[in-house]
C-alpha cells in the first residue's frame, strides 16, 4: 500500500476542513472535487478572475448531494486581507493555489501579477497564521529553475530568473521558509511542472498549451509552436497533483517544512513530440465525432520571452520526504485528458 492509498483509507473516518483557494480555476477545483469526494470539508475560495462558475457546479454534480453539504463556497479576492481572514475560519490545512499564472501575463503587467501572486499570497499566510492554522501547501512554479541548464532539476539549484511570474514564485517560497522560522507555521512549497487535464481552460490569451491545442485542432483551426519545436517540458497529470498536494498537507515529516518539492513525473517531452501524440490520441478517440484523420502541421513562430529552453525534474526529494508516488505519465494522463477535452471543450 503506497502512502497515498494509506491516507486515503484514514480519510474515510477523519474528517479535516481544507481551504482551497482558486477553488473555481483548474487546479483547484479538481482538489476540492476529490477532497468532498473522500469524506472531507472543502472551504472554496475565488474571485473568477481566471476561474469559472461552471467548475464549481461540475464539482457539485459530481460528488453527489451528501458530500455538498461539506462544501462551503466564498467569492472574493485574495488580495483583499479580511476576505483571507474570513475564509480562514474553521480550517484545518490550507491548499493555496489562486495566483495569476502564465510568464506572459507577469511579463505583459507585472502588477497586476504581483497583486494576486505576492500581495495576495503573504496576506494569505497571515490570515491562516492569525487564524492558528499550522499547514500551509502553496503551489510554486518550475518557473524558478530560470536559465539553470541542469537537467533534471533538484530543488537546491536554480538559476537566473527569466521572468517576473518566475520571481513571485521564488518570492513565495522565501515568504514561507521565513514563516516557518518565525512563526513556526508548517509551509511546503510545490513547484508544479507543466500541469494538464480535466477543467482546463482551453481559451484566453494565456491558455496552457496541451487544451489550447487540443481545441484549435477540434475546431480545424491553425496550431503555433512557439520556436523550433524542441523546447522540452515534463509534462504532469492532474491526478498527481493531487496527490501531491494531499500528501504535503497531511505528512508529519517536520524535514519537509519549509521546503519545496517538484511535482512532476520524471520525464521529458519535446513541443514537436507533444503535437503527434496529441494528434495520435485525438484520431486513435473512439468518442471523436470528425469524419477523417487530423494531419494538419504546425506553424512554427518565434521564441517566447521568458520561457524556459529544458524543463526536467527530479522527483526524489517528493518521494523520500512525503512519499509521492505518480500514477500517471504524460502517455496515460493524455488518454484520459483528451477523452475529457472532447466531450467538454466547446460545451462551455
Amino acid at each position: 500500500m503506497t502512502v497515498f492509498e494509506q491516507l486515503l483509507e484514514t480519510f474515510k473516518t477523519e474528517q479535516k476542513t481544507w481551504l482551497v483557494t482558486g477553488n473555481a480555476g483548474f487546479i483547484g477545483s479538481n482538489l476540492s472535487e476529490f477532497l468532498l469526494s473522500h469524506n472531507q470539508k472543502v472551504i472554496g475560495l475565488d474571485n473568477f478572475s481566471t476561474g469559472y462558475q461552471h467548475n464549481i457546479d461540475d464539482i457539485l454534480a459530481s460528488v453527489g448531494e451528501e458530500a455538498t453539504k461539506n462544501f462551503t463556497f466564498i467569492e472574493g479576492d485574495i488580495a483583499d486581507f479580511d476576505t483571507c481572514v474570513k475564509a480562514c475560519e474553521g480550517v484545518d490545512i490550507v491548499l493555496h493555489q489562486a495566483a495569476l499564472g502564465s510568464v506572459p501575463r507577469s511579463i505583459a503587467d507585472p502588477v497586476t501579477s504581483n497583486r494576486s501572486n505576492i500581495t495576495g499570497f503573504l496576506n494569505m499566510l497571515t490570515a491562516a497564521k492569525d487564524a492558528g492554522i499550522k499547514r500551509f501547501v502553496y503551489a510554486s512554479s518550475s518557473s524558478v529553475y530560470g536559465d539553470s541548464k541542469e537537467l533534471p532539476k533538484v530543488e537546491e539549484r536554480t538559476g537566473n530568473l527569466l521572468s517576473p511570474y518566475a520571481a513571485m514564485k521564488m518570492t513565495n517560497e522565501l515568504y514561507a521558509g521565513v514563516f516557518l522560522k518565525t512563526y513556526g507555521m508548517e509551509t511546503l512549497g510545490l513547484r508544479y511542472f507543466n500541469v494538464f487535464g480535466r477543467r482546463q481552460d482551453p481559451d484566453g490569451a494565456y491558455a496552457a498549451v496541451i487544451p489550447k491545442w487540443v481545441g484549435s485542432l477540434l475546431e480545424g483551426e491553425d496550431v503555433y509552436i512557439n520556436g523550433d519545436g524542441e523546447t522540452s517540458r515534463d509534462f504532469t497529470y492532474i491526478d498527481n497533483v493531487i496527490q501531491m498536494n494531499l500528501l504535503a498537507g497531511t505528512t508529519d515529516n517536520t524535514e519537509a517544512f519549509g521546503e519545496a518539492f517538484n511535482v512532476a513525473v520524471g520525464g521529458r517531452n519535446t513541443l514537436n513530440e507533444l503535437y503527434k501524440l496529441i494528434k495520435n490520441e485525438i484520431n486513435n478517440s473512439p468518442i471523436t465525432n470528425h469524419q477523417s484523420q487530423i494531419t494538419k502541421k504546425a506553424i512554427y513562430r518565434d521564441f517566447r520571452p521568458g520561457d524556459i529552453r529544458h524543463s526536467n525534474a527530479n522527483i526524489s526529494k517528493a518521494q523520500n520526504f512525503v512519499g509521492y508516488a505518480p500514477t500517471h505519465d504524460i502517455y496515460q494522463g493524455m488518454e484520459e485528458a483528451i477523452e475529457w477535452y472532447i466531450e467538454n471543450i466547446g460545451k462551455k
